[in-house]
């Protein structure tokens, strides 16, 4: 299940939905409006193996690795946020659900930076040419 943070434009919520990308939005199909923060960790536990995309980099820590879900915190513009989700789901190395969870990604135009569950250092991968 892929699941949007609030602050997503309902434009790029549209882009995905019409490129047939199952996705929900916090404070729209799931949760209320105005969760914060330290709310959504519980939200997701509750989930079945959600991908967590969001533009707020207060999840971007190693301690966030959960078995149980992904977060992807993405450092592209508001505009964008549609086209590097649909790009991330199609990379090789998280084109399944069983290839995301554990993860905190990082997304950004230049690369992807990955914590993932039990290691003590960020990987770097590059974006497909």
């Amino acid at each position: 299940m892929n699941i949007l943070d609030e602050q997503i434009l309902e434009n790029q919520r549209q882009l995905l939905r019409s490129w047939r990308i199952p996705i929900r939005q916090i404070g729209y199909d799931i949760g209320r409006k105005g969760l914060k923060d330290e709310e959504i960790i519980p939200l997701l536990l509750q989930l079945r193996k959600p991908t967590f995309f969001t533009l707020d980099f207060d999840f971007f820590e190693s301690r966030f690795c959960h078995a149980k879900y992904a977060i992807v915190c993405m450092d592209v513009g508001k505009s964008e946020t549609a086209v590097y989700i649909r790009r991330l789901l199609r990379h090789p190395d998280f084109d399944t659900v069983a290839k995301r969870m554990g993860k905190v990604i990082r997304l950004s135009s230049m690369r992807i930076g990955v914590w993932r569950l039990h290691s003590e250092d960020e990987v770097f991968i590059d974006w497909p040419l």
